[in-house]
């Protein structure tokens, strides 16, 4: 199996409002630079989109290092989804889980791949966080032009 890092963003100017995500595709020495955004739309969205749209880049199955300096996909993926799945799509406060239709959507992106998870502070100078922070803002500024 290949191995890949992924570093992942997402960002938005307001909470709804514009935003944009921005992915880092690392194989050894090749990289590939992706972002996208969404006119109307909340920081987790553009988080979680941003995971998504790494792994399904993805031509074949891979152990893939999620980089991520969200504690809400993270957490999500690694231990909130299982209760979620169990009580049928609700929170701890019985409420329809928020984002269910990108959680499902991130679940099947990493059911093919060996995902490992990796928290990074954000804005504390790790440089593959600051490029895809800036790809991230960049989208979210574009936007909402």
């Amino acid at each position: 199996m290949k191995r890949i890092d992924i570093f992942t963003d997402g960002a938005c100017k307001g909470n709804p409002g514009p935003g944009g995500w921005g992915v880092l595709l690392r194989m050894g020495p090749h990289e590939k630079e992706m972002s996208g955004g969404d006119p109307e739309t909340t920081n987790n969205r553009m988080e979680m989109t941003a995971v998504i749209k790494g792994l399904n880049a993805l031509i074949e199955p891979c152990e893939v290092v999620i980089h991520s300096d969200s504690k809400y996909v993270i957490d999500g993926m690694t231990k909130w989804v299982h209760g979620w799945r169990k009580k049928g799509w609700v929170n701890a406060s019985k409420q329809p889980v928020r984002n269910a239709d990108l959680w499902h959507e991130l679940i099947e992106a990493v059911a093919r791949h060996k995902v490992h998870w990796q928290w990074v502070r954000g804005h504390s100078g790790h440089v593959e966080n600051e490029r895809v922070d800036k790809l991230a803002s960049d989208a979210a500024q574009s936007a909402g032009n």
